[in-house]
């Protein structure tokens, strides 16, 4: 059985509906509660197990009260999928102010350094588990208009990650990263206007923009120790060929 956190439902929540192992215990954290249990209850229905668990990832106290939530119920964390993040609007770096770099970096960058730091301790007493990072095609480009402050944020998540799974590897833990290009979620309905996606869709060598669920592979490739099992600090890129490393 298997205790796995995940919260956000821009791209993961198709990426914890059972799978291969019906059976493993799964908790799902998001801000959107009925998405939430939406998903959970699909779980349960598949055989699995499942709680879900409300928070503000900005408070600087919930990260560690999640891990805790999750192992006092589950015994442990085996998987963590971090995709908590948001751009909060667009603006050009000259004019965003102190709130919103603190925002912006509070959710993006510190939200996802506090839950990795919570979970370490408990992968490494129990000799395994996978960490995995949802960072962003922004972490490379820099994003597109008005999005320097969650490009800069996405980029730190994808350092992080390397030096996590280099710490983490000498105890059996994993930690690599989804880097999603331009998807269709309510993250751009919050952030993007129709011309700017067209925009983008235009740059993009498949000629559309991606869905939640053409991520999802991505994630359970990377959760699979059979699969992905010699693959560490890595970050998959899912982005239709607008971005080729």
């Amino acid at each position: 059985m298997q205790a796995n956190l995940c919260w956000s439902p821009a791209v993961v929540p198709a990426s914890v509906r059972p799978s291969r192992n019906p059976s493993a215990r799964r908790v799902h954290y998001s801000r959107n509660q009925a998405g939430a249990q939406g998903v959970a209850d699909a779980i349960r229905q598949a055989g699995g197990q499942a709680i879900t668990l409300a928070g503000d990832m900005l408070d600087r106290s919930v990260p560690d009260q999640l891990v805790a939530q999750a192992v006092q119920a589950f015994g442990g964390l085996d998987i963590l999928i971090n995709n908590a993040g948001d751009m909060f609007g667009r603006r050009a770096l000259e004019q965003a102010s102190d709130e919103d770099f603190d925002r912006v970096i509070g959710l993006n960058i510190h939200a996802a350094f506090a839950i990795c730091r919570a979970a370490a301790p408990v992968m490494r007493r129990a000799g395994h588990g996978n960490m995995i990072n949802t960072t962003s095609i922004a972490a490379r480009t820099g994003g597109s208009d008005g999005a320097g402050l969650y490009g800069a944020a996405k980029a730190f998540v994808s350092t992080m990650t390397r030096v996590f799974a280099r710490e983490m590897a000498p105890h059996g833990v994993r930690v690599n990263g989804v880097a999603p290009g331009v998807i269709l979620t309510d993250f751009h309905a919050r952030n993007s206007t129709p011309e700017q996606l067209e925009g983008a869709r235009r740059g993009i060598p498949m000629g559309r923009l991606g869905t939640p669920d053409e991520c999802v592979g991505a994630y359970l490739f990377l959760a699979d120790d059979v699969l992905s099992g010699y693959l560490t600090g890595q970050i998959i890129e899912v982005n239709g060929g607008q971005l080729m490393p």
